[in-house]
């Protein structure tokens, strides 16, 4: 679920975001988003609520992300991925790769606290 809300930028945010957002043929909204969501993922975990904590542990990509992620993969083996699909590549799978350690992280905290039962192999 996301909430749209208005904000006010710096001069200097706002022009880099700008040109992070032309380099990556995405909306400067988004890429702020994507700036503040990693903002978030960076909290240790163990500060976070409960509620915080059982959140990350559910923590998946977007319906979107995935779907791109799983094209540019096909792409990448079938040798047919250009710069910019192996510079999305790349940033999926960093979005992707930091999401799974602090899910794993976060699930840690959640058997800590009793919220999880631990995983059985």
């Amino acid at each position: 679920m996301s909430r749209q809300i208005t904000i006010e930028v710096s001069d200097q945010l706002a022009r880099h975001a700008a040109q992070v957002a032309s380099q990556t043929q995405r909306r400067v909204e988004d890429v702020l988003s994507e700036w503040l969501e990693s903002l978030m993922t960076e909290m240790p975990v163990e500060t976070m609520s409960d509620e915080e904590v059982l959140a990350l542990a559910d923590l998946r990509l977007s319906d979107e992300q995935q779907s791109t992620l799983t094209d540019l993969l096909e792409q990448n083996r079938e040798g047919s991925l250009d710069v910019d699909g192996r510079r999305r590549l790349d940033e999926l799978m960093s979005i992707y790769e930091r999401g799974l350690l602090r899910k794993s992280q976060a699930l840690k905290v959640a058997v800590q606290r009793g919220l999880r039962e631990p995983l059985r192999l």
